[in-house]
């Protein structure tokens, strides 16, 4: 029988928490074993392009054998950057900030980064200014900033950091990219849609004052009223909640002229019918209704709520390759980019009463 393994001092349980621990000195175990500089074991740490593939191989390899776990300070020290991401989110309980944090998290995986949220209930200057703080004392490479109201982008720009960052919805500062959906051309669908169902007007419960993509749907179905030289009645303005719909959908339920409703979001949109129901009013025989955002329960509703549908995962990739551009390559400033919104057509909504 052999000689049995000390737990603690033998040279052969250092080398074994050695090459387990990560950090500088495993590298250059590695780097021994493999028979290359400590730079190629860096590089193939972060996938550098120049490594011949034989090399890369034999440097894996050697990881394997000596159990070798690359931890999160020895990529810092070897690229530079600490391959972590900070996110800053409000609201992040509501459908659409959910779906792009989603977005954002499966993304910065596959790309091989850490992503930090930090979820703000206060969209207040200091809060906001707080949270950069946190993200730069973490030694975050870059920031993306859900930033769904302009006081929120306000606040962005008085903390300016000098450090990478993407927004959403709407750039504050010409050097910051931008990912938004098209809410306004959204809006102008759902409206098109009940106009030329034969609707003389749309009624329009609108987002909160202040959030850019409430501001955006506004626009649009202002527009689109505009443009068929319907009447724009004006617009109640709810909080996003099913209470704010539901409360909102009363004033308007027992009104003989309403037929037609788009509402700046589903959760609004589910209040609304409550209230029309509530009144008697039947849904689409009676009012055609339309929401925004296309949430999972949308298509199970009764009736089916017509709506709007923004891929927000798509939002929260395309934040992140924006992200990427900016820490490994020279982007140009100020992108936009702007993803489609895409009406779906459900049970919701039909012909104007009498053109049945």
């Amino acid at each position: 029988m052999g000689e049995p393994e000390r737990e603690a001092g033998g040279p052969r349980s250092v080398r074994r928490r050695r090459a387990t621990a990560g950090g500088g000195a495993v590298m250059a175990d590695v780097a021994r074993r493999a028979g290359v500089s400590g730079q190629t074991v860096s590089r193939v740490l972060n996938d550098h392009p120049r490594v011949r593939p034989e090399t890369r191989q034999r440097v894996r390899e050697a990881m394997r054998e000596l159990g070798y776990r690359p931890t999160a300070s020895a990529r810092t020290l070897a690229s530079g950057r600490s391959r972590t991401l900070g996110v800053i989110s409000f609201d992040a309980a509501r459908f659409g900030p959910a779906a792009t944090l989603a977005g954002i998290n499966e993304a910065a995986q596959d790309a091989g980064y850490l992503v930090t949220t930090i979820a703000l209930a206060a969209a207040d200057q200091a809060a906001v200014r707080g949270a950069v703080d946190r993200l730069l004392g973490q030694g975050a490479d870059g920031i993306i900033a859900i930033a769904p109201q302009r006081s929120v982008g306000e606040a962005l720009v008085e903390a300016d950091h000098g450090m990478p960052m993407v927004t959403l919805d709407k750039s504050f500062g010409a050097r910051f990219p931008v990912v938004a959906g098209d809410s306004a051309s959204g809006a102008r669908q759902a409206t098109d849609h009940l106009l030329r169902l034969g609707h003389r007007t749309v009624r329009h419960i609108a987002g909160p004052v202040g959030w850019i993509a409430a501001e955006a749907r506004l626009d649009g179905w202002r527009t689109a009223l505009e443009n068929a030289g319907a009447q724009a009645h004006e617009p109640l303005f709810g909080d996003w909640s099913p209470d704010s719909g539901h409360e909102l959908g009363r004033r308007i339920a027992d009104d003989p002229d309403v037929t037609a409703v788009f509402v700046s979001n589903d959760q609004m949109a589910v209040g609304v019918l409550r209230a029309l129901h509530e009144a008697g009013r039947r849904v689409p025989e009676d009012v055609s209704v339309i929401g925004y955002d296309d949430i999972p329960e949308a298509a199970h509703l009764l009736p089916p709520l017509t709506t709007v549908r923004t891929d927000f995962t798509e939002i929260g990739r395309r934040c992140l390759s924006l992200m990427l551009d900016q820490l490994e390559h020279t982007p140009e400033p100020g992108v936009r980019v702007t993803i489609p919104a895409e009406l779906v057509i459900r049970t919701s909504c039909g012909p104007a009463p009498g053109l049945r």
